[in-house]
This record gives structure tokens, sequence and C-alpha cells, in this order.
């Protein structure tokens, strides 16, 4: 099943009215009674009456519009290492089978054609990922029980300041004003049907355009260190995770050809952010030589299935100065 959060005029406008959406992301039908998503994800009884009406990702919230918690891991651990050896930093050992983790802001997710607002100065970057919205989580939950909770899975975009990191780490307290609100894909779906869902990984090529051009064509199912059974566990081990938390997996990242990976444009997978191109221009040429986002520039994350059709919508977004 796939399903979306319409936005609507009506007096459920902050969290969007839940829709279940065809296969071919053309027509959906608007749940009765009239509910969100979270509220299906606490139980609500719902059935889709009325006829079907058109798609239209630019009238859709993100799939929960705001949520319980928000908590972002760095599976592709591949993605840290690069971070590392750009500063010249060792890796430690523990990264390899402890995940990190951080919890992001939650109260309120930017739609999926929303524009990123920011600074140029912040350094502002995407960061494609995939992520998973979870029922009922116990704590101390096994890997086992943790996959069984997922209930859907969808794209992310983690909007993240890159010039406001270093000072914010350097506290030793995590991120705040560094991530700021993140979009989700229009459209999340079930496990179930997902063909390329296998072990806790989605597999298949999260595509990301920058201004209409090629940046990324990482596959997803590639160099995830920890899958989301060990994300959901790990985030677990000491509390309970309410109905609707969302996962999200840290930027895709693959290591290539025993090497630290290559540009589209130079026959490459690309990269899910601007930051790890810069870490490999820096390793390759001693400084970086890509810019982060201005004004105007166009941001699109997408992934197809093996027909070319999208499975969950575009993520398409415009920067916007503050």
């Amino acid at each position: 099943m796939k399903v979306a959060s319409i936005r609507t005029n009506g007096a459920a406008e902050r969290d969007g009215i839940f829709a279940v959406v065809d296969d071919d992301l053309t027509a959906c039908r608007i749940s009765h009674p009239h509910c969100g998503l979270q509220s299906v994800l606490d139980g609500m009884d719902w059935q889709v009456a009325g006829p079907p009406v058109a798609f239209d990702p630019a009238r859709c919230f993100s799939p929960l519009p705001r949520a319980y918690q928000f908590l972002d891991g760095s599976a592709y651990v591949n993605h840290v290492a690069l971070v590392r050896r750009a500063r010249g930093a060792q890796m430690p050992d523990s990264f390899w089978h402890d995940p990190l983790m951080y919890q992001g802001g939650s109260d309120g997710f930017l739609a999926p054609t929303d524009p990123i607002v920011g600074n140029p100065d912040w350094g502002i970057d995407f960061e494609g990922e995939i992520a998973v919205i979870t029922g009922h989580v116990p704590m101390g939950a096994s890997r086992e029980q943790a996959l069984a909770a997922i209930r859907f899975v969808m794209l992310c975009n983690d909007v993240s300041l890159r010039n406001l990191i270093p000072g914010e780490l350097a506290k030793g307290f995590g991120f705040v004003q560094s991530k700021p609100a993140c979009a989700f894909s229009p459209v999340a779906v079930t496990v179930d049907d997902l063909p390329g869902w296998r072990d806790g990984t989605l597999h298949g090529t999260l595509k990301i355009d920058v201004n209409g051009e090629p940046f990324g064509r990482v596959d997803a199912g590639v160099d995830m260190t920890f899958d989301f059974g060990q994300l959901i566990a790990h985030a677990a081990k000491t509390r309970n995770l309410g109905a609707g938390t969302i996962i999200g997996s840290g930027t895709v990242s693959n290591k290539l050809d025993g090497g630290p990976g290559k540009a589209v444009a130079q026959g490459g997978a690309g990269y899910a952010c601007i930051a790890e191109q810069r870490m490999i221009e820096t390793i390759e040429h001693g400084s970086p030589r890509t810019r982060f986002l201005d004004a105007g520039d166009r941001v699109r994350i997408w992934m197809e299935d093996d027909t070319g059709r999208s499975i969950f919508g575009a993520i398409d977004q415009l920067v916007q100065l503050i």
C-alpha cells in the first residue's frame, strides 16, 4: 500500500488527510473518516471513500507532517569514514559495530516541494536518505521485533548546514541549529509492496539531481553497515518508541571499486550529499571545488522501480534566501 498526507483547507490542515495512492502515483482516494496518518498508526479504523481523485505531489505534506520523534542514524559508515579521512582523523573501530544516531527536530517537517530556506553562509546541503515509520517498539526490542514494527518506508532529504556543524559538535552536545527541518517523499510505502526490500534494507538506486544534472545514482542496498532492524533496536535499547517514530538511514554512501567513488559525470555513482563530493575533492586535490547550495538551486531526490516508474514520488525543493 502507498499512502500520502494530502493538504486540505479543513480542520486537519496541519496534518493533512490520510490517502491511499495508486501504484502508478496518478490517483488517490481519501480516508473516511478524515484522519491523519498518525491516527492510522495509532489504530483508528478507516476506509477509503468516494471516487479517486488525481494525485498531485504539490498538494502533499510529508507523509507524517510532524512526528513524535525523528532519529537519524549513520548506517552507511563509508560516509563517516570519508568525513574523517578528509580531515585526517582516525576512524574509531566502534563505528563499525555501534551505530551513530542523533535526535532531530520533528515538530514540523518540510513538505516534499517546500523550499529550503537558509543563508548560503551556513553551507546549505542536502542528504539523500531512506527512512522508515514504525509502529510501537518496546524497550529492549530485538532486531527481529524491530523489523516487524516497520510500517512504512519513504525517502528523506535531511537538510544540513555544514558550516554550522563544526561549532556545534565542538560543544560536545550534538546538533541543533545545523539540522533544520528536513523533508520526506510525497508517498510512503508498506514493505510488502517494495520488491527491493530485503532483510531490513531497501535495494535500489537513489537518484539525486541538482539543477537538472545528475549528482547521485547511489545504491541504497550496497554498503549499509547497519540495517533498519539494527538501527531501530539501537534506538529502543533504553526506551520505548511510540508509533509514528521515524528512523533515518543517514546519507546513502557507496564505496565502489575499492576507492572513494566518482562523480556521475566521471562515470561513477556520484554522491547523496555535496559534502561527500567535497570530501573526495579534498582527498584528491587538497581542497574542495564544489560549492554548497545557493538561492535558486533545485534539488530533486527520487527512486524508480524496474520499469522506470517512481516509487515514492520526488522530493523536489528550491533553495530560497532567508
